[in-house]
Parts: C-alpha cells; structure tokens; sequence
C-alpha cells in the first residue's frame, strides 16, 4: 500500500515484525533497575501500536518473551511476568477502544494458569476487531514451534487426517502460529544486535531486516519511518530476477 508520510509517497508495508531489545540496557544507562527499563519498553508497545495502524501498517509482531528467556535471574523473570499479567488486563480495555486484534504467539502451556486464561479472554474478546492484528510471541521461539507444528501434523498423519504425500508448505504453514497471519514484509530488530534469535525462522524467508542501535524504548515514530525508508530502498524479488 502506498501513503505519503510526512510528504514523501512511501509503500508501506504491511506486516512488520520487531524485536524488543535494549530494555535493560537503556535502564542501566539511567543507573536504574533492569526492570525498570522493561516496564517503559512495555509502555513504548502500546504507543507503537497506534503509530504502526496511522502509519498504514495492518500487522505488528513483537518478540516479547522467548523460550530462552526462562534463563534470565529469577526475580527479573518474575517481574516479567507480573507486567505480562498486568499488560494483558489492561490489553482487554485498549482493545476494544481501539478495535485492535491481539493475538498470543507461542506455547501456552508454559505459562500459568491464570496468564493462561488472561491471554484466551484477550484473544477472545478481540477476535472480530478489525484494526490493527497485533501479535506477542510469548515463550515463543522458532524451533519449537515447528516442532510442536511437526507433532501436531504427525498426528493427524497417523489418524488418516493427513497423508504424507498431500505436506506442502502451505499445508506446514497452516501448523503454525502464525497459521492466519501473512508473512512479516520487515522485520526490525533494535539495540544493535543483529540476529534473529530463534524469531519467526520460517515466517521471515523473504523478509526484509532492519537493524538499529536505537534501543527499544527510544524507538518512535521517527524511527519506524526509517525503517519503513530503508524497506522503500530494497528489490523483493523473492528468488526471481
């Protein structure tokens, strides 16, 4: 979709996914807490929301927690998960205010019952707004979603669901979290780091990167239409010529 922000015509595009780095970071460079910093880049999610949905841009994911993050001190995870409950009750408030549809990447299972149960209200009372389709990878990481995509087909193979010779990647596709979301068109990683961090692997194929030292809860308005310039300067062939 094309837009002209801020006088320049620009092709928006319309899925852009985002890791949230440089919480920590950005706290300590205040000398304060790390979970400070995760508190603000918290707030930074709900301000980047409404930018993205002014901006044209119709899906934003965010890496929120990984699989990996149960590795992290104790007391940090826990603060974590106290502003994950709190997030997702509020979530429910600005959803409907703002027609947003909030989707929760990952495995559930992982987390408590009542997150649980938070995130199913959430995905529920959400589920029929048609603003901005907002996704949070939650004790998400790549690797076992395919895997947990591949027992999932592998079941329904053996019930006679599924036959081995009818797997394609659509049909991989539909497996997955993301099985009613497009591929992301950019994928923005902030604080300098430039990996992907076991995110969307298979979603982010012909993705474009974006990488900032910008750490996440500096990351603005400003900031995003840079990306969004940047992604303008790039060919999508996906594999052709």
């Amino acid at each position: 979709m094309e837009k002209e922000i801020d006088g320049k015509l620009m092709n928006i595009p319309s899925h852009v996914a985002i890791i949230l780095d440089g919480n920590g970071r950005w706290a300590k460079k205040r000398f304060m807490p790390r979970n400070y910093g995760h508190v603000q880049g918290s707030k930074n999610v709900e301000k980047m929301c409404e930018v993205a949905w002014n901006l044209g841009i119709k899906y934003l994911t965010v890496y929120a927690f990984s699989t990996e993050n149960w590795k992290r001190p104790p007391k940090e995870v826990s603060m974590l998960m106290k502003l994950l409950r709190d997030y997702l009750v509020d979530c429910i408030e600005r959803t409907t205010k703002n027609n947003m549809r909030v989707r929760i990447l990952g495995d559930k299972t992982g987390l408590s019952d009542d997150i649980r149960e938070a995130i199913e209200r959430l995905e529920k009372v959400s589920a029929k707004n048609t603003g901005l389709n907002f996704s949070i990878a939650l004790n998400y990481g790549s690797r076992d979603e395919m895997v947990r995509a591949m027992r999932h087909m592998a079941g329904d193979v053996a019930e006679g669901k599924l036959k081995s010779w009818e797997i394609t990647e659509q049909v991989f596709s539909r497996y997955l979290d993301t099985w009613d979301i497009p591929d992301p068109d950019l994928m923005i990683r902030t604080s300098g780091e430039q990996r992907l961090s076991n995110f969307l692997l298979w979603q982010l194929a012909y993705t474009e990167f974006y990488f900032t030292d910008v750490l996440w809860p500096d990351f603005g308005r400003d900031e995003l239409i840079a990306a969004i310039e940047q992604y303008n300067l790039r060919e999508r062939r996906f594999g052709g010529v």
